[in-house]
């Protein structure tokens, strides 16, 4: 697609808007805007012209709202190429961060509702979603402590939708298998060496990937008793594990899990359709779920099941028939993603395109399932290239929210990053008292982790002992 060609009489972000005009406006031929902004004591005022059209927004002037002439003439772009979305302008990631940022910043929700709705052109709908999802997370965030991540990148298969850090056994990063165990062990005892000595309390500890469960029972093991002897784990109050193929769990790794005191874990279909998994190369038995399933309710884990809307070859009926399966398991949590072709998944690279579904008769469903089983939002983002209504959303009984969620979407509480693929992010103030952000990544690649592990360690202990 070509860029958007723009004049305008004041300077512009023409990153922002090239990337507004490729994932929402979707135009395939250039189109020129002559754009004119005027700024008066209480607003501003800004006009768009078009060969076809003269479009023209005039709004006050809003107190902590970031590059507000921007947002103002995506807003004008939106209505200009007719485009009627419910999350409006909005492409980021995580708008209830967006939301809460008023919130601190002073601004009272009515406020916050006129301003989603006027500039931003966020349906009512999806504001009242985020302002019932900032007030339960609210409650949870607690920038004093720390989180953990470990990612363990491998997985039996790699699933066509996947951009994650997920290399298969089978394959040549799975040679590398043992070496990447034995470095993993030795990242543990110097990372909660360094954590404990420095007096940081851990609140919730994940371990994700990848496909933790693909770990050998011994090697699984392994791991979990390093990181019960060598974090201060006095504090925490969660302990998941995603297990989320079906392919990778057995009886005694659940009883490995419950041993190290893990309360959580996450055993993820995707869809309840057969035929639809092995289109996405990702095993599944129906028998065999509901089997370790069970096991897991008696063993008392807590469980998360995750599904994903718009998978290939899935028709509105096919996510109905999943939508209703959920009603036979008694589960803690849910998480409802909505599919994005990201652009290192084999999905992006075969040119797939979005299936046309009923997205309508869809949030219906899912509606009457979460209200029936009592399951509320309490988290939620959205990504770039995904069905334009979508997002993703963590529904939870009341009290069994997971903190660990929270805390990476919301990005107010730090993040201390071990294994393959995992982001150590620093949240500290600034001196001006506004929240900032460092990052340090583990390689992906199991092989360049091993290599790089000792410099990557060190650079999170120099970024963790300012």
């Amino acid at each position: 697609m070509d860029e958007i060609e723009v004049v305008c009489n004041i300077k512009l972000n023409m990153k922002s808007l090239e990337e507004f005009d490729r994932i929402l406006l979707k135009n395939i031929e250039k189109v020129f805007y002559e754009i004119n902004v005027v700024e008066f004591e209480k607003g501003y005022v800004v006009k768009i012209n078009t060969k076809d059209t003269v479009k023209e927004f005039r709004y006050r002037k809003v107190e902590k709202l970031y590059d507000q002439v921007l947002l103002m003439v995506k807003n004008l772009l939106l209505q200009i190429n007719k485009k009627n979305y419910k999350w409006g302008t909005l492409i980021g990631v995580r708008p209830s961060k967006l939301y809460r940022k008023f919130l601190e910043d002073g601004i009272f929700h009515e406020e916050i509702k006129v301003i989603f709705k006027e500039i931003y052109l966020v349906s009512e709908e999806k504001i009242e979603l985020l302002k019932k999802i900032v007030e339960k997370e609210l409650k949870y965030l607690n920038e004093d402590k720390i989180n953990i991540y470990v990612g363990i990148p491998f997985c039996p298969t790699k699933c066509k939708y996947c951009s994650f850090a997920s290399y298969e056994l089978k394959g040549l990063h799975g040679k590398s298998y043992s070496k990447f165990v034995d470095t993993l062990l030795e990242e543990v005892k110097l990372s909660g060496s360094f954590l404990k000595n420095n007096k940081y309390e851990i609140e919730s500890f994940y371990i994700g990937g990848g496909t933790p469960t693909i770990l050998k029972e011994n090697d699984l093991e392994k791991i979990l008793k390093e990181i019960k002897e060598n974090f201060d784990l006095s504090k925490m109050k969660e302990f998941t594990v995603e297990a989320g193929r079906i392919d990778t769990i057995t009886y005694r790794k659940l009883e490995i899990m419950k041993k190290y005191g893990v309360q959580r874990i996450s055993i993820n279909p995707q869809t309840f359709n057969e035929k639809t998994l092995k289109r996405v190369n990702r095993y599944f038995d129906k028998n065999q779920f509901d089997d370790i399933y069970r096991k897991a309710k008696e063993m008392g884990f807590l469980i998360n099941m995750d599904f994903i809307i718009g998978l290939p070859g899935e028709t509105t009926e096919d996510i109905l028939y999943t939508l209703e399966n959920i009603k036979n398991y008694e589960i803690e949590n849910l998480t409802i993603h909505t599919l994005a072709l990201k652009k290192a998944s084999n999905l992006f690279r075969e040119g797939h395109i979005h299936e046309e579904i009923n997205n309508v008769i869809i949030e219906e469903k899912i509606n009457a399932i979460t209200e029936e089983k009592k399951l509320n939002p309490y988290y939620m983002y959205r990504q770039k290239n995904t069905v334009e209504w979508g997002e993703n959303i963590g529904y939870s009984v009341e009290g069994k929210e997971s903190l660990f969620n929270i805390q990476i979407i919301e990005e107010a509480q730090s993040t201390f990053g071990l294994g393959g693929g995992a982001i150590t992010k620093y949240v500290f103030k600034n001196d001006k008292g506004d929240i900032e952000i460092e990052r340090i990544v583990n390689p992906k690649d199991p092989i360049v982790y091993i290599n790089e592990v000792k410099d990557r360690f060190d650079k999170k202990v120099r970024l963790f002992s300012k």
